[in-house]
């Protein structure tokens, strides 16, 4: 049970990983409000894997004039 919850989140350094950026910059962002939800679970942040896909599907383009 607990390995099917944890698998339902990443931390700030795997979600970094998965989008090949650093660890500073979704700091940054989330000082400044961009970026997927995240939660803070005993100082620790943590973001649901459904957060994260509905942030990649917002941010999908098509054209770089869009």
């Amino acid at each position: 049970m607990k390995n099917l919850i944890l698998s339902l989140f990443l931390n700030q350094k795997q979600l970094a990983e998965r989008w090949l950026m650093s660890e500073r910059t979704l700091e940054r962002w989330r000082c400044q409000g961009i970026g997927p939800a995240f939660v803070k679970l005993g100082g620790k942040v943590v973001y649901h894997l459904t957060d994260i896909e509905e942030f990649e599907k917002g941010n999908k383009r098509y054209s770089t004039s869009e």
